[in-house]
């Protein structure tokens, strides 16, 4: 249940963090979203700068994070083991596969609600939809 908790608690940050960005880049780039829908492309075409840039902005503290784990600051997990009495090398081991596990449900789970919002702030047919966002 703690490792769980972990991993929910980061991928919560990344995923308001990359819909904040989406839906602040959203409004800022109605014009430019609009003009891309014009001209033919698809809602995914248009909103593919947006998204990338949303995911990058939600991953950015799990990456901050992952860089200064063991350098700079020794994480919960691993000092606990420590404490406790456990092998430096199997706490330090426990700790990156944590690491690893949130960054992957970070990603995904950013990924995933980008994209969906992203989806649902066009229509069927290819229209943005800002009225969406109340």
């Amino acid at each position: 249940i703690p490792i769980l908790g972990m991993i929910l608690g980061n991928t919560m940050n990344g995923v308001s963090i990359g819909l904040d960005r989406l839906m602040s880049s959203a409004v800022e780039g109605r014009a430019i979203i609009e003009a891309r829908l014009s001209l033919g492309h698809d809602r995914v075409r248009a909103f593919k700068p947006l998204v990338q840039e949303s995911v990058r902005a939600g991953l950015i503290h799990i990456i901050n994070a992952m860089s200064a784990a063991g350098l700079i600051s020794l994480p919960g997990m691993m000092t606990g083991q420590i404490l406790a009495g456990v092998d430096p090398t199997e706490a330090v081991k426990y700790q990156i596969l944590i690491m690893f596990l949130i960054a992957g449900s970070t990603a995904l789970g950013t990924l995933a609600a980008v994209v969906f919002a992203a989806r649902r702030l066009t229509d069927g047919r290819h229209r943005l939809r800002l009225d969406r966002l109340a």
